[in-house]
């Protein structure tokens, strides 16, 4: 367990990777959304994703050319992940990402590459 431990809390000691959690930790996100809303490269979303996949923190299924991730949480973790979730939601930083992504996902004025991207779950286009 200790090296579970050493793993979770090298993963989360990142302030991208807590962002990345942030945005999935109430449904799965397509990775160009996470590069919109984060204005970072998509390589280095992949690499701290693949960072978090490796904690057991995420999980990713493809869907044709669209990557999406959601949030797991290992066995035995569940309180100490909901706490880290429950800090994050507390954040204005990270509420200001939340509302990008409802922007990013649901604006009727969103990029032509978003504009096609599968929409994150809970979330409708509005107008």
């Amino acid at each position: 367990m200790s090296a579970q431990l050493e793993t979770l809390f090298q993963a989360l000691a990142d302030r991208t990777r807590l962002r990345l959690l942030n945005l999935i930790a109430d449904s799965e996100v397509c990775v160009c959304f996470f590069v919109e809303v984060m204005n970072e490269p998509q390589p280095k979303i992949s690499r701290h994703l693949a960072v978090l996949r490796h904690a057991g923190l995420v999980a990713a299924r493809r869907d044709g050319k669209w990557m999406h991730y959601r949030m797991t949480v290992p066995t035995g973790l569940e309180t100490l992940i909901a706490d880290v979730i429950d800090t994050l939601e507390r954040d204005p930083g990270m509420q200001r990402d939340r509302d990008a992504l409802a922007r990013a996902c649901c604006s009727p004025r969103v990029p032509e590459l978003l504009r096609r991207a599968p929409k994150p779950a809970g979330m409708s286009t509005a107008g």
